[in-house]
């Protein structure tokens, strides 16, 4: 099963659109806050396809949660935007939280920078930034893929 998860939009469609069409066998995709009426645009163009959204800092007034969890292919996804988890100061509060909720896999955007790790079983992903890097590199999204055989991440370049 294949996962994507964009975050950060803030406005760049295209961006969103370029990603979609470049994942044509994902089964989900994860948008990760900063980009609501992105989604609402998207969830349009793509009805056949399952787009979640968490609201983040720069979606006043959405009404969206600030954050959700899934169950893919046995695993539990928890994503939030992470303003609320204050992860630009680091992920310690977020990790407490996935973990209390049993999630196999966090994802977070907010800080714009593209992030891979574990912290124990763990699985932290910040896919960066769809339109506003602050990695001085380019746009970014990720992939999470769930096999039998284990859980692979990648974060691809736009």
């Amino acid at each position: 099963m294949r996962v994507v998860v964009f975050s950060d939009s803030h406005g760049d469609f295209d961006a969103l659109c370029r990603v979609i069409e470049a994942q044509p066998q994902a089964e989900v995709f994860l948008h990760l806050g900063d980009g609501a009426g992105d989604v609402d645009d998207l969830r349009a163009l793509y009805p056949q396809k399952r787009i979640l959204f968490v609201c983040g800092n720069c979606d006043c007034p959405s009404t969206a949660k600030t954050e959700d969890s899934i169950t893919a292919a046995s695993k539990r996804i928890f994503f939030t935007h992470g303003h609320t988890y204050v992860v630009k100061q680091g992920p310690a509060k977020l990790i407490r939280r996935a973990n209390a909720l049993g999630a196999d896999i966090v994802c977070f955007g907010h800080t714009h920078s593209p992030l891979s790790a574990r912290s124990g079983a763990l699985y932290l992903l910040n896919p960066g930034s769809i339109d506003r890097p602050h990695t001085g590199g380019p746009p970014t999204y990720a992939t999470i893929d769930i096999l039998p055989e284990g859980i692979t991440i990648n974060i691809i370049d736009l």
